[in-house]
Order: structure tokens, then C-alpha cells, then sequence
């Protein structure tokens, strides 16, 4: 009887607080029958209007990743990934970081081998995240049954349609008694089920991610003007120029031979960026991009490549590939230019092999299908332009400086770049395995030795194996010195816990450090308003980089504010919130906000997506789904903000006193520092 007052009191409250609580996403089951020994479960996400599913492959330390999880069974083996449709992939600012997503629909795949020729069910599991541009939803699990008909059954697709509400979380066996029955639907379903929805959705993605193709073409279009200024290529330039005056008859002929020779030498290298893409496909890419292992191996080739620039040693290919080339060159025609294209590749691979690898490494790592080509697209332009136009207007090599060591001093400087983004590759690793081995400050030292080597290397204060006599330091070459020497001393403070916004993308976060708050940060001289050499409370910690006073405890937290005689401000959050860091990050650090947060609250910061489990003998059962046990530190705060706030969605603010009242009424995501600093004054002059 008290589960049932319970309830109708709780209903009551969801209704006066309709508005606040969300539910945008259903869930519907379908099964496709593809051989008499195979089947695809089908599982479709419908997503309300201005929401957005996350995508299985999220980079860590990024939101929460849609997953999925199978019960095993005798009756049937799962094969391979589950897959999902391109859906949208764009840069987010706040977590830095390529981000893939869904709108309105989206549809996942996993193929199962069957074992069982009589009929039945599987069960699963799928565990979501949803954001909408004002907040994100708390991580939610549901549960998915598929029908597996009769191994004699010819139907093609069998369909188990449930449309599961997220708030509910109904367990299996609701979703079991509302399985409607068996029908054979024909190949019109198919087509219905494939892809109208997915090719919106690439349209849409080809809009978002054009930003970050742009910065793949840019960066590559350097790194080709780059790789011309090194010893293996820009000796070149005279000797093809050289080449085509001889072979061109008239003026006219050599232009038309020098387009052609530029043309080969960018379909080379977008033919590299082919076969790249085909060979690795846009889910591989993004899958890789997260991956250990990849990132490993990438750290490790990065560092081959910088040594090699550095003059350990040369990277070269076979020298029989080069003499068969060369004799193909000679045949004249425009077979013959496309090799003499083809052999300027292969004879400069020393200098352009480590340049090229980065690239697509790069490219890779964006999860992009397209990036390796637009990568090789803009750095052979920046190749072949030169080429070209020297080629066909050869009185221009007049203008251009001599070859001599200051090529060789272009290819080590490009080393110590290439050693220091290898040092990246090496951080994702340790983030995804949270190992703590490159945390931040050890990461930031790395940096600022390897950019105070390359600034006493331009000083000529350290020589390398194949640099040439130093007997002055040219106006280039003192500024480029002084350049990296400045950015060494940049990044120092970053030890100390400065943000470094110019490098933000690289480093590790803040928080993934050996101080969170900074080499030689002590608590008695942290600039808290907690009195001279008091310590923090118990249950409390200081929230970087503001080092505002929170606790993630309610109970602690509320003592505490009584103790002190201030209100009480609870944060409802999430470490994947996206709005939640905006508001950290843009809104909390104002000169009107944050001495109210330091001096005049107490902060209790209650996370709903926090993974860890709760003690043992605090599991507890839940109000909102009686038979379940809350088990992780998340389910709990998420219930408590649904219970009293009649709310779901994060961030979400209240200001209360030490009765656990409302003082005003509580807020959303709230960007406009005005109003939300009037929110808060109104909140304490009610307190006070």
C-alpha cells in the first residue's frame, strides 16, 4: 500500500513538473533474417527533436559512449561489432575533441550466428547517453529482447517492435509480454529499413565536418611546402627544370608538359590517401582512433620518423624500385612524365616518407574517411605547385636561394615537431587505460625539453650528424630560436596549474595530473575563504582550476553549510555533461560569480553518470522502479534529483537552506552570466 501511495504521489509530482522531465528517446527491436544460420538484430533509436544519441566509438574522456551488451547463450553466438549508420561528427570545444552523434533516428546492427532450429528470444541490453543544446540526460540502460523464429520459418525480416520509454527502465520481462507476433514483411521493408534516414544524416555530417577537413587540407598544404625545403627535394627542382627545357621544343610544349608533371604528382600521393582509406574504411578509422594499441604504434613510428630526421639514420625504399622507374621515365610521352613524377616520390621518400606517415596518421586519427585524401591532396599541391611552375617558367630559379645546410637545418627542425606530437599518441594511451604514467606534468616537461633542445639547436649550441659548419646564425633562423624558446617558457607556468588555452588540445586535462591544483600547491595558501591555516573540511576538495570549495557528498555537505551558517547551492552534473563544463569553464570563473561560489555557498556537486559503486550495505532499493537496486554512486544522485526536483536533465542548479528548502526557484544550463548571477543574489538575500 505505501509502494502505491508512493507512486501516485510520485506521478503527481512528474506532472507538475512535466516540463522538466525529459524522455526523447524510444527504443524499437527487429530481427533480419540474413542465411538460415544468420540473423541481424536490429535495434532503432527514435530520438525527439533537438536531442542527440551518442555514437559506440566516443574518445576517452569524452561523454558516455552508446553501448551494447548481449546475454550469452547456447542457442547463439554473437559475430563481430555491433554497427551503426555515419551519423554526424563534429569538433566539440568543450571536450576538445572529435565527437560522433545521432539526430531524429538511428539504427545499430549486430550479427549473430544461430545455433537453435526451434524458435527463441535474446536478450540484451543497450546503455545510452542524450544531449540537447541546454542539457544532457543521465546515463540510462534498457533492456532489448529479439525473437529468433523457427530455423524452418522463410520469413526474411521478424519484427518485435517495443516502444521502451527511458524514464521506466523496464526490466525483461515487461518487454517480453508485449512482443507482438510473428509477421513475414518482404523485401519493401528492407528497403524502408536501410538508408533515406542515413543519407540525410550524411549530408548533414558532411556540413559538420567540413571544418575539420579544411584544418586537415590546410596543415597538410604546409607540411608539403614543408617537405620542399629538405635535402631530398629541393635539389630536385633545378634538375626537373633542367630535364623539361630540354625535352620541350617550344614554350607552349613546356607548359603543357610542366601541368602534367604537377598533375602526376598530386594523383601519387591522393592515390596513397586511397588506398588508405579504402584499406582501413570510415568505421575502422573511427574505431582506431581510440585504440590502444593504435595509438602505440603510431607513438612508436612518429619516433622512428623524428630520429630519422634528426640524422640517425635514413628511411629509404628499395634501390631497385628507383632504377625500374627511372626507366620507365625515359620513354617520354605522358607516361614517361608520370614517372619521372613517380620517381621523384620514391627518391625523396627519406625526406617526405616521415612528413607523409604524419599525415595520415593524423588524418586517421580523426576518424575521417575522407581525411587521409584531403590530407594527400593538400600536401601534393604544395609539392607539385612549385615543381610546376618552375618548370614552366625556368628563369624563376634565379630567385631562388642555394641549396646548402640550411635544408638539412629544416629537415631536424621538422624532427623535433614530429617527436614532440609522437608524445600525443603516447597520451591517448595512457588516457584510455588511465595509467597515470604521462600525466600532465610529465607530459608538459617532455614538451619544454624537447622545444628548449630545438631552441639551442637554432642557436647552434648543439650540432647534430649531418649539419653543416655554423659560423653565424642568420635573422630566420635567430627568430625561429627565439620562437621556441619563448613557447618552452610558455608552457612552464603550466606546471603550476596555468590552463595553457593555446596548446588546450594536446596536454592532458587538469585533473590528470600528479596536483591537480598545480606543482607546489599547499591548502593553507590556496586563496580559500576558509581562514588562515584552517584545513579543508572532511568530505570536501577543491574544484580545479577555480579551487572553489565542493563536496560530493549531500549529507557532509549540508552539515557543513549548517556549521558555517551559509545556503546550500547542489549542482546536478555529469563528467560527460557538456553543458555542465561550459558552465564550469565559461559562466563560474566571472568576476561577479565566482567569489559568490568561494565565499557566500556551500557547493555540493552530485554526479548522475558517476560509475563507482556504491559501499557494500548501501545498495538500496529504488523508489522510482520498486524491485531494483540503485548499485552505482550515479543511480542515486539521479533518483534524488528526480524524487525533489521533479527534474532529469543536467546541469541542474538549486539554492536551498538548511531545512532543504527551495530559497528560489532552480535553474537549467543558464549561459547568461546576468542572469545567473541575479539568481544567485536572490537566492541568498532569501537565506539571509
Amino acid at each position: 500500500m505505501k509502494k502505491i501511495f508512493f507512486l501516485l504521489a510520485f506521478f503527481a509530482l512528474v506532472n507538475s513538473s512535466f516540463a522538466q522531465i525529459h524522455d526523447p528517446v524510444k527504443w524499437s527491436t527487429s530481427v533480419e533474417k540474413i542465411s538460415d544460420t544468420e540473423y541481424d538484430l536490429i535495434t532503432t533509436a527514435t530520438i525527439e527533436a533537438k536531442w542527440h544519441l551518442y555514437s559506440q566509438n566516443v574518445p576517452a574522456d569524452g561523454p558516455i559512449p552508446t553501448s551494447f551488451l548481449f546475454k550469452k547463450s547456447a542457442d547463439f553466438k554473437v559475430v563481430g561489432k555491433t554497427i551503426e549508420e555515419k551519423g554526424h561528427t563534429v569538433h566539440d570545444p568543450v571536450f576538445d575533441m572529435e565527437i560522433k552523434y545521432f539526430e531524429n533516428k538511428a539504427v545499430f546492427k549486430q550479427r549473430v550466428k544461430i545455433n537453435n532450429s526451434k524458435a527463441f528470444k535474446i536478450s540484451g541490453e543497450v546503455e545510452f547517453m542524450v544531449c540537447d543544446d541546454a542539457s544532457c540526460l543521465p546515463p540510462t540502460t534498457i533492456d532489448l529482447t529479439f525473437l529468433i523464429p523457427a530455423n524452418k520459418a522463410t520469413a526474411a525480416i521478424v519484427k518485435t517492435d517495443k516502444n521502451t520509454e527511458v524514464s521506466e527502465e523496464p526490466n525483461a520481462d515487461s518487454v517480453n509480454d508485449t512482443i507482438q507476433a510473428t509477421e513475414t514483411i518482404g523485401d519493401k521493408t528492407k528497403e524502408d529499413n536501410k538508408e533515406p534516414v542515413a543519407a540525410a544524416a550524411a549530408s548533414n555530417s558532411n556540413k559538420t565536418s567540413n571544418k575539420s577537413l579544411l584544418t586537415i587540407f590546410i596543415i597538410a598544404f604546409f607540411s608539403g611546402f614543408a617537405a620542399l625545403l629538405t635535402p631530398c627535394v629541393f635539389p630536385m627542382i633545378p634538375m626537373t627544370v633542367s630535364f623539361f627545357t630540354k625535352q620541350s621544343k617550344s614554350k607552349a610544349e613546356g607548359i603543357r608538359n610542366a601541368i602534367i608533371y604537377g598533375a602526376s604528382i598530386v594523383i601519387i600521393y591522393v592515390l596513397l590517401g586511397l588506398l588508405v582509406s579504402a584499406v582501413f574504411g570510415a568505421d575502422a578509422l573511427n574505431a582506431l582512433s581510440t585504440n590502444v594499441w593504435f595509438n602505440i604504434i603510431f607513438f612508436l613510428l612518429l619516433v622512428v620518423f623524428a630520429v630519422s630526421f634528426l640524422g640517425a639514420f635514413e628511411i629509404v625504399l628499395p634501390s631497385s624500385w628507383g632504377t625500374k622507374v627511372d626507366a620507365q621515365a625515359d620513354r617520354g610521352g605522358i607516361i614517361g612524365i608520370f614517372f619521372m613524377a613517380l620517381a621523384l616520390a620514391i627518391v625523396s621518400f627519406s625526406c617526405t616518407g616521415p612528413i607523409v606517415g604524419t599525415l595520415l596518421v593524423e588524418a586517421a586519427a580523426g576518424g575521417n574517411q575522407i581525411g587521409p585524401i584531403v590530407g594527400m591532396l593538400g600536401f601534393s599541391l604544395a609539392l607539385a605547385i612549385p615543381f610546376a611552375l618552375f618548370a614552366a617558367f625556368p628563369g624563376w630559379l634565379n630567385s631562388l636561394p642555394k641549396s646548402g645546410g640550411w635544408l638539412n637545418t629544416v629537415k631536424v627542425v621538422l624532427g623535433f615537431l614530429e617527436l614532440a606530437l609522437a608524445f600525443k599518441f603516447l597520451s591517448n594511451a595512457d588516457l584510455v587505460l588511465q595509467l597515470h604514467w604521462l600525466e600532465r606534468e610529465v607530459f608538459l616537461s617532455i614538451w619544454i625539453t624537447i622545444f628548449m633542445a630545438l631552441a639551442f639547436y637554432l642557436f647552434g649550441k648543439i650540432q647534430l650528424p649531418h649539419d653543416s659548419p655554423l659560423t653565424h646564425i642568420s635573422v630566420g633562423r635567430l627568430s625561429l630560436g627565439m620562437l621556441s624558446l619563448a613557447f618552452a617558457i610558455y608552457m612552464i607556468p603550466g606546471l603550476w596549474g596555468a590552463p595553457l588555452n593555446l596548446i588546450s588540445a594536446f596536454p592532458p586535462a587538469q585533473h590528470y595530473s600528479e596536483s591537480p591544483y598545480g606543482v607546489g600547491f599547499s591548502r593553507m595558501n590556496s586563496g580559500m575563504p576558509l581562514g588562515e591555516n584552517i584545513e579543508i573540511p572532511d568530505g570536501a576538495h577543491l574544484m580545479p582550476p577555480h579551487n572553489i570549495l565542493a563536496f560530493n557528498d549531500y549529507d557532509k555537505g549540508l552539515a557543513y553549510a549548517k556549521k558555517v551558517n551559509k545556503p546550500v547551492m547542489i549542482d546536478f552534473t555529469g563528467h560527460a555533461c557538456v553543458n555542465c563544463r561550459k558552465m564550469e569553464q565559461n559562466v563560474w570563473p566571472k568576476d561577479e560569480i565566482l567569489p559568490i561560489l568561494k565565499n557566500e555557498v556551500v557547493l555540493i556537486s552530485l554526479y548522475v553518470d558517476d560509475k563507482r559503486p556504491l559501499a557494500d550495505g548501501e545498495e538500496i532499493e529504488s523508489k522510482l522502479y520498486p524491485g531494483k537496486k540503485l548499485k552505482y554512486i550515479g543511480q542515486k544522485w539521479s533518483e534524488f534529483q528526480i524524487i525533489n526536483y521533479g527534474a532529469n536533465a543536467q546541469p541542474f542548479y538549486v539554492l536551498m537552506d538548511h531545512n532543504e528548502k527551495n530559497l528560489t526557484e532552480p535553474v537549467a544550463y543558464t549561459p547568461n552570466v546576468e542572469e545567473y548571477h541575479n539568481w544567485l543574489k536572490k537566492g541568498i538575500a532569501n537565506f539571509k
